[in-house]
């Protein structure tokens, strides 16, 4: 399935829900907790594949680890976008984000073609998935 598909708002609540085998109450909690952002079309949440993905990630980390809503919070506070949404390195490069994200002397010794990557960097990329 190509990214656009993946990404593409096309479920309603009460279908997300009935594909992941849920009430659309507890998607809506999961949405009031923050845990989720549906799409809206007016007042009407719709759901992508991807957003189901992540809901039925979220739901393994609940029900599987015992990981409560506030630890999820803190764990997604803690985590990088781009390693939350699978973000594909190429897309990574163009991201405001990450390139706030990386200290600043990795991201000088990144544009300096003249240098290798110092072991640092290489440590930091390692940990945040970048290239």
């Amino acid at each position: 399935m190509t990214e656009d598909k993946l990404t593409l708002p096309i479920y309603p609540i009460g279908v997300a829900a009935q594909l992941l085998g849920v009430h659309p109450r507890t998607l809506r909690l999961y949405e009031k907790e923050g845990l989720i952002k549906p799409h809206y079309r007016g007042s009407r949440r719709f759901f992508s594949q991807s957003d189901l993905q992540w809901i039925s990630c979220l739901r393994t980390l609940i029900h599987e680890k015992g990981i409560s809503i506030p630890g999820l919070k803190m764990l997604i506070q803690l985590t990088p976008c781009w390693t939350l949404m699978n973000c594909p390195p190429d897309r990574r490069q163009r991201c405001q984000a990450y390139e706030n994200y990386l200290p600043e002397t990795c991201q000088r010794c990144r544009q300096d073609s003249s240098t290798v990557v110092c072991d640092t960097c290489d440590t930091i990329l390692e940990a945040t998935g970048g290239s």
